[in-house]
């Protein structure tokens, strides 16, 4: 079985938000899939590397057939050096974007059809969607899902609260996130059930000119008997025991590829809503228009009447979705 080493771009950690790469969907989507590989005794490991200039020096310390450079931030040229010191390494591109989120990178296309010049230089996606669109543009891309590891919910110990509701809508602020349609959406719900609404987001971190998305959200709470509340950017486990404490998860996004937020509140039986984006949740937890927040907010309603089935269904998908992610993974490191 091949040796795999997983390299992503170490960010910056603000201490402020307690944001760095360890706390990243990114970093826990590619560990998800380290530790799935390590449990069927593949040997791989994941590191992060300040930039491009220190993967030489890991790819000699690890010895790996295959590399697997996490996201877009290698530039193509660096592999004319990197495939003559490691001619026999395979390097994999490994894509977690959708082409809406991809058109606001401005280097992206430019740089995907600079890696197919290289002969040992594989572009992948965790997304079918992406490959069906681009592969007669950029020839052939592998197909690397994400796996998500099920486990028992961390909080069995819930204490209801019929005069208020807490909804979490979770993750980066970015505008394809969707959030004041959804943070519209939980308010109408809470007015229409009277009750107080405790909206919960990540604001400490904000991307592509998501900063009037968030003004926004804060100004719509402004003046009413609701309550948003703004939590930093916390590591996966004290994040875990966050959402397990939702009543409603809300994910409505624009563009996604898989959403380990959504991950996260099925795997913790909380009742969420998404759009079609996500590919592992039912129909009856998904709304057709992402901008309608009167779909969204019957849509609350209907998955809160048969949310302790529906809990089961998605948790059920969830994990057939990581069986299927693992075969892939396991089938393709034997090629």
């Amino acid at each position: 079985m091949k040796k795999v080493l997983f390299i992503l771009k170490k960010r910056q950690i603000y201490t402020n938000t307690s944001y760095s790469t360890t706390s990243s969907g990114l970093f826990n989507s590619a560990n998800f899939v380290n530790e799935m590989l390590l449990s069927n005794c593949i040997d791989t490991k994941i590191i992060e590397v300040l930039d491009n200039n220190e993967i030489d020096r890991h790819v000699k310390e690890h010895k790996p057939d295959i590399v697997i450079i996490e996201a877009l931030w290698v530039i193509p040229s660096k592999f004319e050096i990197l495939q003559k010191l490691h001619p026999k390494v395979k390097w994999i591109i490994r894509l977690h974007s959708e082409l809406p989120f991809i058109a606001n990178e401005g280097i992206a296309i430019e740089w995907l059809k600079g890696y197919t010049k290289y002969d040992n230089v594989i572009i992948s996606s965790n997304s079918k969607y992406f490959i069906d669109s681009m592969t007669p543009i950029l020839g052939k891309i592998d197909y690397l899902p994400n796996y998500y590891p099920i486990s028992k919910p961390v909080n069995n110990c819930k204490i209801k609260n019929d005069k208020v509701i807490n909804i979490g809508l979770f993750g980066a602020i970015r505008p394809l996130k969707n959030g004041l349609t959804q943070a519209v959406a939980a308010m109408l719900y809470a007015d229409e059930k009277n009750k107080i609404l405790n909206f919960h987001i990540n604001s400490s971190r904000i991307e592509q000119d998501g900063q009037n998305g968030l003004k926004n959200i804060r100004a719509l709470f402004k003046d009413t008997k609701h309550e948003l509340i703004e939590h930093g950017w916390l590591n996966h486990n004290e994040f875990i025991y966050l959402v397990s404490k939702m009543d409603v998860g809300l994910q409505v996004s624009l563009s996604e590829t898989y959403n380990i937020v959504t991950a996260d509140f099925v795997n913790q039986e909380v009742p969420v809503i998404t759009s079609k984006e996500i590919p592992f949740v039912s129909s009856l937890s998904q709304v057709s228009v992402t901008k309608d927040a009167k779909e969204i907010k019957e849509k609350i309603k209907s998955t809160l009447r048969v949310s302790s089935i529906l809990k089961f269904i998605n948790k059920h998908l969830l994990s057939k979705n990581s069986r299927a992610s693992e075969s892939v993974w396991l089938k393709y490191l034997k090629k």
